[in-house]
């Protein structure tokens, strides 16, 4: 079977599945609706003002869209990270980039901002700015001018980053008005509550501008990669091997690839993608870590086909998450970030263990 059509069979099944969860998930609840009503109030028969058009159509809907959104971002974030640093446990939560961006939204919240567009834009932005800051602070500790980055060194960096960071948002928490204490913990939980339709259009866009940056240099992502691989295949010891394993960025460069304006546009886009979901979604961990190494296992490491498959079952996997999180003790609600986190933990650990033993 030909990449382009492994790739549309693994796109087409998921899409299917993310159709069949997003059903599921608009028709159970904590509000006992039945099944025709909610059709009703999808199709607008519903009157506007009654329990069954609310619930559906002013909190379930934007509830699956923002889930969807922000587990495509996510895992989208996952793939580009590992193939920015060639290290297949890079996250954005275990590089502490999401602990980067969250420190800047608290900072926005310190100051009033909301989800109006206006201060969406401005939340995003300090959100950007601080997911920036912790990854160039991640790439720089565990670069230190040599060639491959390893996996130790990078976990231990994204540890420190996301340790200090997490000291700095409890700084600016413990300076907060009681009145606003309970939201920005609520936030930073990790809680996929409905937002307003223009703050959801720009979660939208900025997905798909970082989507874009992402799966637009898919082809020199492989390029980067080939001189890691190549000396894996042949047995290199990547601790005693660190210049040969670094051939991955020159003979990128012998092909036409300006790996450092690489390197630049990818850590942009997958900044923007952790940006925009801690902004509109608050820190979510794990999910770019599960699902490029589920889809890994299906269609190997191509970046052409992993980022837009990510893309799809990123926003599967969270939307599913989201689901159980309303519904396993309703009428009550856990966090989605708890039910990423119970599974991502484990995977962790499993991969850890299991594929990279051998590395640590």
């Amino acid at each position: 079977m030909s990449p382009q059509a492994r790739l549309a069979l693994v796109v087409g099944g998921l899409a299917a599945l993310l159709v069949a969860v997003a059903a599921a998930a608009l028709f159970v609840g904590s509000a006992a609706i039945s099944p025709g009503a909610v059709i009703d109030a999808v199709t607008g028969r519903a009157a506007p003002a009654s329990v069954e058009s609310v619930v559906t159509r002013s909190i379930r809907l934007p509830r699956i869209a923002v889930a969807a959104l922000a587990g495509a971002a996510l895992a989208v974030a996952g793939v580009a990270f590992q193939a920015l640093t060639r290290n297949p446990l890079a996250e954005p939560s275990v590089l502490g980039v999401s602990g980067g961006a969250a420190f800047g939204v608290v900072i926005g919240q310190s100051f009033g901002l909301g989800l109006t567009v206006l201060e969406a834009m401005g939340l995003t932005g300090l959100a950007f700015a601080g997911a920036l800051l912790a990854a160039a602070a991640v790439y720089l500790i565990a670069a230190a001018g040599r060639g491959m980055i390893q996996i130790q060194t990078l976990l231990l960096a994204g540890v420190i980053v996301g340790i200090f960071f997490s000291a700095a948002i409890t700084v600016i928490i413990s300076l907060l008005d009681v009145n606003r204490l309970g939201g920005v913990i609520y936030w930073l939980l990790g809680n996929l509550a409905p937002i307003p339709p223009g703050a959801l259009g720009l979660f939208a866009i900025l997905l798909a501008v970082g989507f874009g940056l992402v799966l637009s240099h898919a082809r020199e992502l492989n390029l980067l990669a080939l001189g890691e691989e190549s000396a894996q295949q042949l047995g290199v010891n990547a601790e005693r091997e660190l210049n040969l394993l670094a051939l991955g960025e020159e003979s990128a460069q012998q092909l036409g690839v300006n790996a450092d304006r690489l390197k630049l546009t990818i850590f942009t886009g997958a900044a923007l993608l952790t940006a925009s979901v801690v902004a509109f979604a608050g820190p979510i961990g794990f999910v770019g870590l599960i699902v490029p190494h589920l889809l890994r296992m299906l269609l190997g490491p191509d970046n052409r086909l992993l980022v837009p498959t990510a893309l799809v079952g990123g926003a599967t996997f969270l939307l599913v998450a989201d689901t159980l999180a309303r519904n396993v003790v309703a009428p009550a609600e856990l966090s989605v970030g708890v039910i990423t986190s119970f599974c991502g933990a484990p995977f962790f650990v499993y991969l850890l263990r299991t594929r990279y033993r051998g590395t640590l």
